[in-house]
């Protein structure tokens, strides 16, 4: 685990890696609860992959009754488009575009980069991909939405403004209702993104199908 803005939980290739993933986790979870997932993504034709899990700092969250947990920012209402901890959406962006200049500074050019994430992650790593000054291989979302969404489209950096988006939801997701991600979608491809978007019958998960899914597209944009 490396220290630095964020802990880190890193699976590293071993050799000099010729892509990064950085996968960010949702609320009260943990880097790990990915690493499951990296095993099952199968990118030997893109080369070396290094995965990064960043751990989130611990923080009040005010819908769990004020408890302590690992959370990218604060939650302070059911309804995720009030209310939002602007303060705490900009300070976590901040320390994960960091991270990807601290990936560029090992070595890894910032367009070999991918910036995925779930639920909190999914709105950190596409609120800061969208922000990054350096162009991004893409930025995956899964069972997330666009977070500060009036302000997108002005804070956008040119140099990712029409960037590959991978988003997938669940249909039946009672967390982040699938309306939310689709309205996120809707913004991004207005703003000119290719996005691939696909929803599957299921809550506030991940799925098989989802994650082949996922693959094909890593596969593409980092060909």
């Amino acid at each position: 685990m490396t220290k630095g803005p964020l802990q880190t939980i890193e699976l590293d290739p071993g050799v000099e890696p010729r892509a990064t993933v950085v996968v960010l986790h949702g609320l009260g979870a943990d880097g790990t609860d990915f690493l499951p997932v990296a095993d099952e993504l199968k990118l030997d034709a893109v080369g070396p992959v290094r995965f990064v899990f960043p751990r989130a700092p611990v923080r009040p969250v005010s819908i769990n009754g004020g408890a302590p947990m690992r959370a990218w920012y604060d939650i302070r209402d059911a309804d995720l488009a009030r209310r939002e901890d602007e303060a705490g959406l900009r300070q976590s962006m901040a320390l994960v575009q960091r991270l990807v200049e601290r990936e560029v500074a090992r070595g890894m050019p910032a367009r070999r980069i991918v910036l995925a994430g779930f639920s909190q992650g999914c709105a950190i790593g596409l609120g800061a991909g969208l922000r990054h000054p350096e162009r991004l291989a893409g930025l995956a979302g899964l069972s997330g939405y666009v977070p500060l969404a009036d302000t997108t489209a002005a804070e956008r950096h040119a140099a990712n403004q029409d960037t590959r988006v991978f988003l997938a939801h669940g249909r039946g997701d009672g967390v982040v209702p699938l309306a939310r991600g689709a309205a996120g979608r809707d913004l991004l491809q207005s703003l000119g993104h290719p996005v691939e978007w696909h929803d599957y019958p299921m809550e506030h998960s991940v799925c098989m199908e989802e994650v082949q899914a996922l693959n094909r597209w890593l596969l593409q944009v980092l060909a």
